[in-house]
């Protein structure tokens, strides 16, 4: 087992939440950008490419374990888009609004609402690392045609959530780290953890 590792990530709420879930295996999380990683392109069709792509480069440039995640929506009706592009949906510079605005026009008229959340976890013990472990969460609900709730980022405010009534945006921030894609991924990946510890 180890105490510390990256996270393939400058995000720093992924840093907080990745860090608080991890604590008490006592595993410190540190950010990619304290110790000089460099951006790891994602050139791959799959999150899981990507994810692995980004731990690999993290472990690569430290020595250290590393953990990424790659995560998107897919919608049924769209073929699984926008999925691993879903950040880029509507092209640089990067928009949440501007790929909101894509998401429901290409939805215009369509019967089939489904969609979901994925989050691919990858952990790799050092860069070569030949069983990495890897962890999906999958946070399923519909495109809504119109934005609800103030919370939340990315396509939360369209991400609609029938058995809760409300959209991923209208859901507090504990709730839905209970029970997000992400949630869901961290929740297997910490299982795998404690039965290697």
């Amino acid at each position: 087992m180890f105490d510390k590792l990256v996270l393939a990530s400058n995000n720093a709420g992924k840093l907080r939440e990745f860090g608080a879930l991890l604590a008490p295996l006592g595993i410190q999380v540190l950010a990619q950008n304290e110790l000089q990683v460099s951006e790891c392109p994602e050139p791959h069709c799959t999150f899981l490419e990507n994810a692995l792509e980004k731990a690999r480069n993290a472990s690569r440039q430290t020595g250290l374990p590393a953990l990424a995640d790659d995560s998107g929506l897919c919608v049924e009706a769209l073929g699984g888009m926008p999925g691993v592009q879903s950040a880029r949906f509507a092209g640089e510079p990067k928009s949440d609004e501007r790929n909101n605005q894509l998401l429901v026009e290409r939805m215009r008229g369509e019967a089939n609402r489904r969609a979901w959340y994925t989050c691919v976890l990858v952990l790799t013990r050092h860069a070569a690392d030949p069983q990495p472990l890897v962890a999906q969460g999958l946070w399923h609900g519909e495109v809504q045609a119109e934005p609800s709730g103030a919370g939340g980022f990315g396509y939360d405010p369209y991400f609609w959530l029938p058995s809760y009534g409300c959209s991923a945006a209208e859901l507090e921030a504990p709730e839905k780290n209970r029970i997000s894609h992400r949630a869901l991924a961290l929740q297997q990946l910490l299982a795998q953890l404690r039965a290697e510890a």
